[in-house]
């Protein structure tokens, strides 16, 4: 279609090569191409070796060592040349028509900020790399701002981000190491209306470990303070995204 903007893909791994080659194949399943695809392997590329062959992505891959995920983001999203990124984890992944509903929601060049609905789900992976689903709960609401006070319900694998306003804004804030993600939705939120495109095109998996929402861990806990400090919230106890999406499906 004409008309619409070109989408870089924002993908960041560490370490993951079977779920990372799964992130990959739905990307490489959207209906609508993206422009580009930029990957940053935060082991300093040790993934790059094993990456699936994939002519229909045009991939740079970048070997980077942030130690987190703000810098990995941010090394893989500069240089893109799409109108809008697009983010996504190795472990999670996208249905086929991700990337056409956000092309047409950006084709309005008041958006700024938008994201997709999400399947949150609980699975295990076999020593064969096969992944088992075992429970599932969906996130599929409109902005909250009270809601996003208290609780970061939008994962980076459902957004899409205007470029010049990524870049406006200085990308993610690389002094948090945790809830870098909650920090720049935020502050995208102060600079343009948030805008849902209603579909479930994207699976958030969670394990029973790597997942960095279950980190108790001090640097975490003052990252939270930091971040209530700086925009105004209120006490932040840690939760895991298994849990914010109870309370943003209204199950709990």
């Amino acid at each position: 279609m004409s008309g619409l903007p070109g989408l870089s893909v924002i993908l960041v791994t560490h370490e993951r090569p079977r779920l990372l080659a799964d992130a990959l194949a739905s990307v490489a399943a959207q209906s609508h191409r993206p422009l580009e695809v930029r990957l940053a392997d935060d082991g300093g590329g040790t993934s790059l070796d094993t990456l699936p062959h994939l002519p229909l992505l045009e991939l740079t891959a970048l070997a980077v060592n942030c130690g987190q995920a703000a810098g990995a983001r941010n090394a893989a999203a500069a240089g893109a040349r799409g109108d809008v990124l697009v983010f996504l984890d190795d472990d999670d992944r996208w249905a086929p028509d991700h990337l056409a509903g956000i092309a047409a929601a950006f084709a309005d060049p008041a958006v700024g900020f938008a994201w997709r609905d999400c399947a949150v789900i609980r699975e295990r992976v076999s020593s064969e790399g096969v992944r088992e689903p075992l429970e599932t709960r969906i996130i599929a609401r409109d902005w909250d701002d009270a809601l996003m006070r208290t609780n970061d319900y939008l994962p980076p694998s459902a957004w899409a981000v205007r470029r010049s306003l990524f870049e406006t804004l200085g990308g993610f804030d690389e002094s948090f190491r945790y809830s870098e993600d909650w920090d720049l939705v935020l502050r995208l939120a102060a600079a343009t209306r948030p805008q849902r495109i209603p579909g479930v095109t994207v699976e958030v998996r969670m394990r029973e470990s790597g997942n960095a929402s279950s980190d108790l861990n001090p640097e975490r806990l003052a990252c939270l303070e930091r971040l209530s400090q700086r925009h105004g919230l209120g006490k932040l106890p840690p939760m895991t995204f298994w849990e914010v999406a109870a309370i943003a499906a209204g199950t709990t």
